[in-house]
């Protein structure tokens, strides 16, 4: 194992956590680096799995953070506009605060990752805050052999890893099917763990994307009806019966969509508990999905037997 950082572990290094600023999209950077570098580099193992990490876990607790921070402004806001009355000053001062929240902690997200590319392209062990040092621990990056010579990466934690980071990414809509995807297609034919928690995980993901796209078309498809019905009478204010059946259409469809969308989050929290629970060392099948994909390895395993 390499002790000293060379330049292909510095490169990537930086561009696993330069591709956080790609908002989702580069997720797929910091597993294509890893799967290339984890038999290489202990250095660029670690630093592409922290970047995974970053993106995936590390969006997660943002997410969730950005809407605490806004659920606390505008329960201020609120009882701010409450007690100003007309008092408009007080109300922009409201407005450009929170703008400002959500705009600043949009740059911290973003600049962690380039003081990150900046230390690796230096050679440095960077560290992001409280994830960082926990999974060095996790993943026995600073370990020592009975040589007291660096030992390698644990193989175990290193695939519990990034297959709960397929769990993890579910938060991020559509883009975050992009980190099973990619595992399953470098990491499948010579890991069998990987290959059933990767393709478990796109399948399940794929059922939340096509929840959350589906309430999107159906209040798309409501709007359209009612635009379509009420400009038959051309009057959309009067009470035909033409009228309120396209109300009535529009009611049903928002109804739908908002039963999905409220539908969605729920299988966001249901993804995070399979994610924890694979780093704590459980062989996580989901119901129905996991025997689905499980039969479907088995099956596809015998019969590229029998054609050997």
């Amino acid at each position: 194992m390499k002790i000293t950082p060379t330049t292909e572990d510095r490169f990537w290094a930086v561009l696993s956590h330069l591709s956080a600023l790609a908002l989702g999209l580069g997720i797929l950077l910091p597993i294509i680096g890893w799967s290339e570098q984890r038999n290489k580099s202990k250095y660029a193992s670690f630093q592409c799995l922290q970047a995974l990490g970053y993106q995936s876990l590390g969006y997660t607790v943002w997410i969730l953070f950005y809407l605490v921070m806004v659920i606390l402004f505008m329960v201020v806001f609120i009882f701010a506009i409450s007690a100003a009355g007309n008092d408009r000053t007080i109300i922009t001062t409201w407005i450009s605060i929170l703008l400002f929240v959500i705009f600043g902690l949009f740059g911290i997200y973003l600049l962690f990752p380039v003081i990150a590319a900046l230390a690796c392209a230096l050679g440095r062990d960077f560290r992001y805050p409280i994830m960082g040092n926990r999974l060095a621990s996790y993943l026995g990056y600073e370990a020592l052999n009975e040589n007291d010579e660096p030992a390698p990466l644990i193989v175990e934690h290193e695939d519990r890893w990034v297959a709960a980071m397929g769990y993890f990414s579910v938060i991020i809509a559509l883009w975050g099917l992009i980190a099973p995807v990619t595992t399953w297609i470098l990491q499948g034919r010579q890991n069998v763990f990987l290959k059933f928690q990767s393709m478990q995980t796109t399948v399940f993901q794929a059922a939340v994307n096509i929840l959350y796209m589906g309430a999107g078309v159906v209040y798309f498809l409501g709007a359209i009806a009612v635009l379509a019905i009420t400009g038959l009478e051309g009057d959309p204010g009067q009470s035909s019966p033409a009228n309120m059946f396209g109300l009535v259409i529009f009611m049903l469809s928002f109804l739908v969509a908002s039963v999905l969308m409220l539908i969605v989050p729920l299988f966001h929290i249901f993804g995070q508990w399979a994610g924890y629970r694979v780093l704590k060392g459980d062989d996580y099948h989901y119901p129905f999905v996991g025997r689905l994909v499980e039969n479907w390895i088995v099956k596809n395993s015998v019969l590229k037997e029998k054609t050997v």
